[in-house]
């Protein structure tokens, strides 16, 4: 741009008021949400704006970050002649200092998140984040592998931090904003036109720059550095008892049978699964909705004949790593070390080896389920049909995911996902050759 130019390029304005919109939502969107997730009725959509929240935050930090790419390959327009110093030297911290908190309030927001702690409870909570349900975006790296007490910390001195950040760019929105209507309508100088497009400059030349931009840097950043400590410091936690510590941590990684141990195969008839008609699903509620979801990989091996029920016998097999619920952020934390776990505890294993008649087609299995490091005992009713060799099989329990080590340092108490898990198999198989 010539130097002499005075107005901003179209795509520095399209990011201007692009931001400027993204900002003014997330303000009353964060004081909104902060209150109504405390509220049983108004919890489940709560959740969903804060999943919003992060996303537009995410947004605004990629834009923010070409914004700042753009301002220094294209030369703004020169502020008016008669302008008086200080004017120009504020007007340049000013926008310092957006850039700052724009770069400042994402990257905050994103570290309070990492740390897995939940302020308003004082509680760990453990939350991935998808990019508005599009693709998983990580917690920053070495976060999760802190101490209790440092990630709880690290939360609330970077919420601290965030929250009195998004107070200043409210004080800083205001005067920037009034300086601009003064000079459109009281000194008529322009400066407004230079980022609305269609509206005519004032009277006065232009010409001269600010004189002292390293100054104007300084103090920018400056003035966001000191409100972001001030807000950390204002946001000191007190010290955790020993059973809050207890409660929080997440169970170290076990030694456990290996997922393809050998099976002894049972004497009843033997069956072939076809996957295409088989599935194993679970529901429960979460933040107060009801969720369903599936397993996507598994394998069984069955041996079953209501006429020898002692040698009957089925091993299931499950790959913890493709549950699915068709909510990214909820599949993102199943994949956390407090839930599933799939990268120490790839596969879940049910092996039933007793089997008793309800009467008429309803039949019981007994056996043992492990998940993660954690095996407890299971009772599966089902129903069992075959037609021209096609058998037909559909059971349905619940089980108590605490009793399973599951969501235990997030939600021992069950206040977000509901205790008991729904579980129902539907299994389609031909008789084996």
């Amino acid at each position: 741009m010539s130097h002499a130019s005075t107005r901003y390029s179209p795509v520095a304005i399209a990011l201007h008021w692009v931001i400027a919109l993204l900002i003014l939502s997330m303000i009353p969107m964060g004081l909104w949400m902060t209150a109504a997730i405390e509220r049983p009725d108004s919890q489940a959509l709560a959740y969903r704006v804060f999943q919003i929240h992060k996303s537009i935050g995410f947004l605004i930090l990629a834009l923010t970050v070409v914004r700042i790419v753009w301002r220094l390959t294209h030369r703004p327009p020169t502020l008016p002649r008669g302008m008086k110093r200080w004017e120009a030297f504020a007007a340049g911290a000013t926008h310092v200092a957006f850039y700052a908190l724009l770069l400042a309030l994402p990257l905050t927001g994103w570290l309070y998140v990492s740390a897995g702690w939940a302020v308003s409870q004082d509680r760990a909570l453990g939350v991935a984040t998808s990019w508005f349900g599009l693709f998983p975006i990580p917690h920053l790296p070495g976060v999760a592998e802190l101490s209790i007490q440092m990630r709880r910390a690290l939360a609330f001195k970077a919420m601290g931090a965030h929250s009195l950040m998004a107070w200043g760019a409210v004080v800083l929105i205001v005067p920037h904003v009034g300086a601009a209507l003064k000079h459109q309508f009281i000194d008529r100088d322009g400066v407004l036109s230079h980022m609305v497009p269609g509206l005519k400059g004032g009277h006065a030349a232009v010409g001269r720059a600010p004189s002292s931009p390293w100054a104007e840097r300084a103090v920018g950043i400056a003035l966001v550095l000191a409100i972001a400590v001030a807000g950390a410091i204002a946001a000191q936690p007190y010290a955790l008892t020993e059973s809050q510590v207890v409660a929080a941590k997440t169970p170290v990684a076990a030694p456990v049978p290996p997922a393809d141990a050998p099976v002894t195969p049972g004497s009843a008839t033997a069956w072939t699964i076809d996957p295409a008609t088989s599935s194993i699903a679970f529901s429960g509620t979460h933040a107060g909705k009801r969720f369903e979801g599936r397993f996507e990989r598994w394998q069984g091996q069955v041996w079953f004949d209501p006429a020898d029920l002692t040698g009957s016998k089925a091993v299931v097999s499950v790959q913890t790593a493709s549950a699915r619920t068709g909510d990214p952020t909820q599949e993102g934390s199943l994949q956390g070390p407090e839930w599933l776990n799939p990268e120490q505890y790839p596969v879940a294993r049910f092996e039933a080896a007793t089997f008793r008649s309800l009467g008429g087609d309803r039949y019981e299995a007994t056996g043992m389920l492990r998940i993660k490091a954690t095996t407890i005992p299971v009772v599966l009713p089902f129903r069992f049909t075959e037609t021209n060799g096609v058998a037909r099989v559909e059971g349905a329990l619940e089980l108590d995911r605490t009793a399973l080590d599951l969501g235990m340092a997030s939600d021992a108490t069950a206040d977000w996902v509901s205790k008991m898990i729904g579980v129902r198999i539907e299994v389609s198989a031909r008789r084996a050759p």
